[in-house]
């Protein structure tokens, strides 16, 4: 079995090394660097310029009351940019490592189909390699969605990929779009002394997750400085002197930057899917959610370039999930343990159904809520503000969603990915000791919360 991979981004190359392990003759085609999006312009430079951010604003501004007399603090950004810089080449190495160790052949260049069995490679001086194959695994990923907005191709609009390669801070941000990327950046450029506004059409930010945790962040970036407009929509992008004019349907200011954050897009343009008849729907390709198949049984689409949640975890899991059917394993996707993951300050993260999604589904529900200036681990660490939230089946006790705003959420919410996996009840969660002092205490106690026998909190 010749199995061809078009992608080497958390999607291909997981794909890529499980159809090997399962003995796939493996070829995977990548136009540029592995890891896609996620490890060289997405997940990973954000998190470590964020993880500076978080350590300098706590530096700057708490460092005394922690017991700590440091001076004068200041942010050496060419030296963090090499640190991001050193990191992400250290994690591409690892990537291409991996396929090596693992016997996957590497092809670079542009794929495009030639046939329901073959496509052909063209690599930077236009040469051509034809590959025919038995099955395909199609991981083309997305880009960056660029709205129809009057003066968005100004000097100084920029997308998420630029914003992490600045030559300096800028003293001023418009961030158009409150979504996981727009609030990740404000978190980030706002704790490192740029005056930050968000702009989003919405009424809430980050509206696909629960409003009550989102609050949490949302009061948090207002202290933290950063403007919020809401039910907001940016009518042009000017030139104004030295800076930008950005006019909204409420209001007018200046900046020194724009940050394009509305979104991604499937990036499925060259692969010729037209000709081989593979369906698409708005640049999406369409396949079966469960085997991740296309239309063409042989021809498999994961990650972004399906049009469904677009996040790189999700993109992996797909790609073992399509590695195995393709060869004859019986494995099928399963969503409902998907983690949603914000890396602001505070990190926010959800698993499962929110309040509202439970109740129009026609559950009866309870709610248990335990708040982190009650745990001792968060005080520890100077985070006292989240709050940890169980969503349960009021009939059957049995845990339907999750969500938390807190030191290390992010984290702690695989907790939650696996007690969904196992269909767990919340006495299960409570019958379970957890260690301390730790945050996955409040997990604990939240879970306690349901029944209202939370033991740290006050009748």
């Amino acid at each position: 079995m010749h199995i061809v991979v078009i992608g080497g981004g958390p999607g291909g190359y997981v794909s890529a090394i499980r159809a090997s392990q399962l003995g796939a003759k493996v070829t995977i085609v990548e136009k540029k660097h592995f890891g896609g999006t996620c490890l060289n312009v997405g997940c990973i430079p954000t998190k470590v310029l964020l993880h500076t951010s978080e350590l300098y604003r706590t530096m700057l501004h708490e460092s005394s009351e922690l017991g700590i007399d440091i001076g004068q603090v200041s942010l050496n950004w060419p030296n963090l940019q090499k640190r991001k810089d050193a990191i992400v080449s250290q994690l591409v190495g690892g990537v291409e490592v991996l396929l090596n160790s693992n016997g996957v052949s590497v092809i670079n260049g542009e794929a495009s189909f030639t046939g329901k069995n073959q496509i052909c490679v063209r690599d930077e001086s236009h040469n051509e390699t034809i590959v025919d194959f038995d099955k395909a695994i199609i991981a083309s990923g997305s880009e960056s969605i660029i709205l129809p907005i009057k003066g968005v191709d100004n000097d100084g609009v920029i997308t998420s990929t630029e914003a992490l390669s600045l030559e300096e801070i800028p003293e001023s941000m418009c961030i158009i779009g409150g979504g996981v990327i727009g609030c990740e950046f404000a978190s980030l450029y706002s704790s490192m002394g740029c005056d930050v506004t968000i702009v989003e059409m919405l009424p809430e930010l980050i509206s696909v997750m629960d409003k009550e945790i989102v609050g949490i962040l949302k009061e948090e970036l207002l202290k933290n400085g950063v403007g919020i407009l809401t039910s907001t929509r940016v009518n042009s992008i000017g030139r104004e002197g030295d800076g930008l004019l950005v006019e909204t349907d409420k209001d007018a200011f200046k900046v020194d930057k724009v940050l394009l954050a509305t979104g991604r897009r499937p990036k499925t343009d060259g692969l010729n899917l037209e000709a081989i008849g593979v369906k698409t729907e708005r640049g999406a390709i369409v396949v079966n959610p469960l085997t991740m198949q296309t239309n063409i049984g042989s021809i498999y689409a994961i990650g972004d370039c399906n049009g469904g949640i677009l996040l790189a975890h999700v993109a992996s899991a797909e790609g073992t999930v399509a590695a195995e059917h393709a060869m004859n394993k019986k494995s099928k996707m399963d969503m409902r343990t998907t983690p949603s993951a914000v890396y602001t300050r505070p990190e926010i993260a959800s698993v499962g159904m929110t309040e509202e999604e439970a109740v129009k589904t026609g559950y009866g529900i309870k709610v248990g809520r335990f708040p982190l200036y009650a745990n001792g681990k968060s005080l520890i660490m100077g985070e006292g503000g989240g709050l940890v939230k169980f969503v349960v089946d009021e009939s059957t006790d049995e845990i339907l969603g999750i969500h938390m705003a807190g030191p290390r959420a992010t984290d702690l919410i695989s907790e939650g990915c696996m007690a969904l996996r196992l269909e767990a009840t919340v006495e299960e969660v409570i019958s379970t000791i957890h260690a301390h002092p730790t945050v996955s205490e409040a997990f604990h106690e939240a879970a306690h919360a349901v029944h209202s026998s939370a033991i740290h909190l006050p009748k």
